[in-house]
């Protein structure tokens, strides 16, 4: 995670709200003996948005187990308009365990949709898409642009790469020039409405979901 984080504690209403049905409560009976164990939640508690497995865990914990289960595919999202889907891709990125999502362009974006994912989440900034450029080529990590263009390739016909940067552009421009130049492949989503595009939260989760039929074994996925 990034200095980005606003950081505002392990739980709280800005979690779940305060629905005390909601996870779990204190917990009954001696307490684990286990530094991944957080005190606070084992005495009040935990009514985080996590799977079971993760209940009263600290969140560095957490954040340290997924680093051992997470795809090897990060996600981009251009936002130069404060986009609105960020959030929304953030927590689908999270709920495939994607190794980073990288914010393009501008460094603040509207977390709400994230229902509180980007805390277990790896994020990154970068001002410009040279910046997203320069972090794939490091890595060797060929950019896959996600946009309904002239010359894409159908994503459900296409072989999305196992390594990869599946980049999405924003609600109305879709990606930039310079995005698309940076791609090595462009994929397009197959529409049969009267809609140009669909919102980058949506072709997000799509997109990430073929990744996984693709390349992921399910049998890791949780319950």
């Amino acid at each position: 995670m990034t200095a980005d984080d606003p950081g505002t504690g392990e739980a709280g209403p800005t979690e779940w709200g305060a629905n005390p049905e909601v996870g779990v409560g204190p917990w009954e009976g001696p307490w684990p003996n286990d530094e991944r164990y957080d005190p606070e939640l084992l005495a009040e508690g935990d009514r985080r948005n996590v799977v079971d497995a993760y209940r009263y865990w600290r969140r560095e914990a957490i954040v340290g187990d997924m680093d051992t289960r997470r795809h090897p595919f990060h996600v981009a999202i251009e936002n130069w308009q404060h986009d609105h889907n960020i959030g929304t891709v953030v927590r689908t990125a999270n709920a495939f365990a994607a190794a980073a999502v990288h914010i393009v362009g501008k460094r603040r974006w509207n977390r709400r949709g994230a229902m509180v994912t980007d805390r277990y989440q790896h994020l990154h900034h970068h001002p410009t898409v040279d910046g997203l450029v320069e972090f794939a080529a490091a890595r060797a990590l060929p950019i896959v642009a996600v946009d309904n263009t002239p010359g894409a390739q159908p994503l459900e016909t296409a072989d999305v790469p196992r390594e990869c940067v599946l980049l999405f552009g924003q609600e109305g421009p879709g990606l930039s020039k310079a995005a698309q130049d940076a791609a090595s492949l462009v994929v397009s989503i197959a529409q049969f409405g009267t809609t140009r595009s669909i919102n980058a939260g949506v072709a997000a989760g799509i997109v990430m979901h073929t990744w996984v039929r693709q390349h992921a074994d399910v049998a890791d996925a949780w319950g």
